[in-house]
């Protein structure tokens, strides 16, 4: 199993740094994580947020690459119907080039309503566009020049200069909750990208397998809250206000969205001070390292993982205390998991 960590650079108004100050703060602790021996490092899109949830994940790659030698940078994920495929697969190649081929391409559909809404665009085609925009991408990466008559995007004779360092091209991933949506992820041949709710994998390997292709051969990733502290008294305390801050946040659009069960149930709690002592508390990995230690185990019993993702800097959380969690997990959690 791989290990890596989220960066959404996210600064809410209750707890906000000047954002030079910050976003060096959050930077710093990328480059910590490459020296305790984190794998990757994921970026994450949001759009028009109170809390500035870091739109621009191309740019945010590019000056990441710039301060990190080893550890690989993906995009956990980019919202891709918002965006030019041609473009993309530009700045794809352009962040492979600077990072020396560290670049993972995540890409999803999104589901804020908000957000399709103030672009002007209809939510419904999401799924459409996102599979014409990967094809496309993949099709400028190894071919000389692509031309497309498509249903969204228009191209004659585009040719990518320069191409990415990997060869045929950076790996390619889809974040996916949904049954519709983790089975066309693996008819079209990427990884998966997952979050809280039901395992995908049985149906993501089983649906990769009726294709013709080696379940083996393909990564699974899984997105999980964690957070680390000497005692379970003082990672609570330290994380629940800004962890409430971060599911307050998801709890509105996922609702409205309703892509996977569970997504319009209400918050279980009506305070931070309650996750503690609730079902979410079954969820997150919080507490001492030995409990995030016994709760990876159960993690590892009931889900397939090949790469795990840990949220740990969470909205308006002092990166310093952060930083510290994510010392301990590399240093007492995550080698007992490294080779499960």
């Amino acid at each position: 199993m791989r290990f890596g960590f989220m960066e959404d650079f996210r600064n809410p108004v209750k707890w906000r740094r000047p954002f030079p100050a910050f976003y060096e703060q959050i930077l710093k602790q990328i480059k910590r994580g490459e020296e305790l021996g984190y794998d990757n490092i994921w970026l994450t899109e949001h759009h028009f947020t109170d809390d500035g949830y870091n739109p621009s994940l191309m740019t945010t790659a590019a000056a990441v690459a710039m301060r990190t030698a080893t550890i690989r940078i993906g995009t956990f994920i980019i919202i891709l119907p918002y965006q030019h495929p041609l473009l993309m697969a530009e700045e794809v190649a352009n962040v492979d080039i600077l990072s020396n081929g560290r670049f993972d391409l995540g890409v999803g559909q999104g589901y804020s309503h908000y957000e399709f809404d103030a672009l002007c665009m209809n939510r419904s085609e999401r799924g459409m566009r996102t599979r014409e925009s990967i094809r496309i991408i993949e099709r400028l990466f190894t071919e000389d020049t692509v031309t497309v008559d498509g249903k969204f995007t228009q191209l004659k004779a585009a040719r990518l200069s320069p191409k990415p360092v990997q060869t045929p091209h950076p790996p390619i991933w889809i974040g996916a909750r949904g049954p519709k949506a983790i089975t066309r992820a693996a008819e079209m041949g990427y990884h998966l990208m997952a979050t809280l709710g039901p395992d995908p994998a049985p149906l993501y390997m089983e649906t990769l397998a009726k294709s013709g292709r080696d379940p083996k051969a393909f990564n699974i990733a899984q997105l999980r809250m964690v957070y680390c502290a000497e005692s379970e008294d003082q990672a609570w305390e330290e994380c629940q206000d800004h962890l409430w801050h971060m599911l307050e946040f998801y709890a509105d659009i996922l609702a409205e969205a309703n892509d996977a069960e569970g997504d319009n149930a209400p918050l279980p709690v009506t305070k931070p001070s309650d996750m503690r002592h609730s079902v979410l508390a079954e969820h997150f990995m919080v507490g001492t390292p030995a409990q995030v230690t016994a709760k990876m185990e159960k993690f590892v019993s009931e889900f397939r993982c090949t790469d795990f993702i840990m949220n740990t800097q969470f909205p308006g959380i002092d990166p310093a205390k952060a930083t510290k969690s994510m010392e301990l997990f590399a240093k007492e959690v995550m080698p007992k998991f490294r080779k499960a």
